[in-house]
């Protein structure tokens, strides 16, 4: 009899787990199916005036989203359940690193200062901006149980921005310092924004005071530099490992495998001693470029760079497919649905809440930043920052998963408050992504007509049959040199800080650490070696 029961146990498990691995088949073939069209539709739709292939995925999601609440008759419109942890552990590191990895650095490095005022101290303004709107609106309106610190929350929820639309549409050889500007700041936007989420997970509001607030900033710099450092090293390291094994003499599967796990575990790393996954491959992303990349054979600098690009792009079309799909969970809405009108006036609100916050520091943080320019070149013109405040308009992911984060469990949540707070964030992301995105083309090329996008105080990069495919991500290592003045007084160093910063760097980089680490013109010749004694470079 016991032997009976069993049997019929291990017999009902075993159609359970037979079930779940043919639902798993299931989501595995359609989602695979839908990408192949993302990827056909974003081909065909390539010159399309309005749509790209973000909004395209988005609209795929939302239609495919349709069709499995009408087969499933209302009960669920996606097929797999979203996770904040599968987001930040597998999706957003292939998208961050390819990021470090491929940015221009001249140009990035060239305007940092103007980046970091925009992404770390804008994504400040705009977290204090709406935290503030928020605690003052939201808590007479009833929402649910929701606290100061939700609303501290939602401050940095929707100060992450999502420029992906306003790149696709820019061109980096015609407009690279707009597009650094862009770029860079969206790039640090992300992670002082989730660096800012978790900062807040340990900041108890009802005991504000100036040594909380202290302990709360100090904390906040200490992620960043600590970040910072573990990315920087990371790289390093694997330049070192990479120039002296010469892994490439017996095999180049080796040297790219192991440049893909480095930068992978300077993330989990980060994420295991609670730093900034973020910041830590995003650097790690650049010192890989400007030393390891050089440090392999020629066949693997093509592979990784194509390898991880296209990792980046998959992953971020699956992300705005997903979005999509998950925009139609009937469970958030039917925990929703008492309060439409509620709903839509808090969707509403937080929209223009990221209007206002956005507009709250590009302007004054580009007339500071014009203040400290001498030519008419080098100051942002009142069209790019235009430009500048329309392409962090838009939400994307970020902002779902730590929404997702906050006020889920598992990807689920029964509280009325909580519901409508991620309905809301849905409806913001899907209107701000279709309607800006949809209307960034004509924007941009209104404001920056064909004739004048090209920026005269920079020459664009060579358009010769290599140099999409090996210039394009080397930034200051593949351009010409230009000749930089020596600072000859302190006054030159508060003039010029960036100029005189990039002279000390060279001479420093070219004397200590390309010589230990490798780079362009600095890896020794040995048999097998990724370098040809022909072209060192002196």
């Amino acid at each position: 009899m016991a032997f009976e029961v069993v049997a019929a146990q291990l017999a009902r498990l075993s159609d359970a787990l037979a079930t779940s691995d043919h639902a798993s088949v299931v989501s595995i073939n359609l989602f695979v199916a839908l990408l192949c069209a993302c990827i056909v539709l974003g081909h065909l739709l390539e010159e399309n005036r309005w749509l790209n292939e973000s909004i395209t995925a988005l609209i795929i999601g939302l239609c495919t989203g349709v069709v499995i609440l009408m087969t499933t008759k209302g009960k669920s419109s996606h097929v797999l359940v979203f996770s904040e942890d599968l987001f930040f552990i597998y999706l957003l590191p292939p998208i961050i690193f390819n990021a470090g990895f491929q940015v221009r650095k001249k140009q990035f490095f060239r305007n940092f200062m103007t980046i970091t005022s925009f992404g770390a101290v804008g994504t400040m303004i705009s977290f204090f901006t709406i935290s503030l709107a928020a605690i003052a609106i939201f808590s007479k309106m009833n929402i649910g149980t929701l606290d100061v610190s939700d609303f501290l929350a939602i401050g940095a929820i929707f100060s992450a921005t999502d420029s992906v639309c306003t790149l696709q549409v820019l061109n980096q050889d015609e407009t690279p310092f707009l597009y650094s500007l862009v770029f860079g700041e969206g790039v640090v936007n992300d992670a002082t924004s989730v660096v800012l989420f978790n900062a807040l997970q340990n900041f108890d509001p009802n005991q504000i005071d100036a040594i909380v607030i202290l302990k709360f900033l100090g904390n906040f710099c200490y992620l960043s530099v600590s970040s910072t450092f573990l990315g920087v090293f990371s790289g390093l390291l694997s330049a070192y490992i990479i120039k002296k094994l010469y892994i490439g003499r017996h095999s180049t599967d080796r040297e790219v495998v192991l440049m893909m796990l480095m930068a992978y575990l300077s993330y989990m790393l980060a994420e295991l001693l609670d730093l900034s996954g973020i910041l830590t491959v995003f650097f790690c992303g650049i010192v890989m470029s400007h030393y390891t990349w050089h440090n392999v054979t020629e066949s693997s600098r093509v592979t990784t760079k194509h390898a991880f690009a296209t990792l980046s792009f998959i992953v971020e079309t699956f992300l705005f497919l997903y979005v999509g799909m998950d925009a139609l969970d009937i469970e958030k809405w039917k925990f929703a649905s008492d309060s439409p009108g509620k709903s839509i006036g808090i969707s509403s609100i937080l929209l223009g809440l990221v209007l206002v916050g956005r507009a709250a520091f590009v302007f004054p943080l580009s007339f500071l930043s014009n203040l400290t320019k001498k030519t008419e070149l080098e100051k942002i013109s009142w069209r790019q920052q235009i430009v500048i405040w329309w392409a962090g308009l838009m939400r994307g992911a970020v902002s779902i998963a730590l929404a997702y984060n906050k006020f889920t469990r598992s990807g689920h949540t029964q509280l009325h408050g909580n519901a409508i707070m991620i309905t809301s964030t849905i409806t913001v992301v899907l209107f701000s992504t279709m309607l800006f995105g949809i209307l960034t083309k004509p924007l941009i090329r209104f404001l920056l007509p064909a004739s004048s996008n090209g920026d005269p105080s920079e020459p664009s990069s060579p358009k010769s049959l290599h140099s999409p495919l090996l210039t394009s991500m080397l930034g200051s290592d593949m351009e010409a040199p230009l000749p930089i003045v020596r600072p000859s007084s302190l006054r030159m160093l508060i003039t010029k800080p960036t100029h005189t910063i990039h002279y000390y760097w060279r001479k420093f980089d070219d004397a200590l650490m390309r010589p230990m680490f490798g780079g362009r013109g600095f890896v020794p010749y040995s048999p097998g070696s990724p370098t040809d004694p022909n072209v060192i470079v002196a």
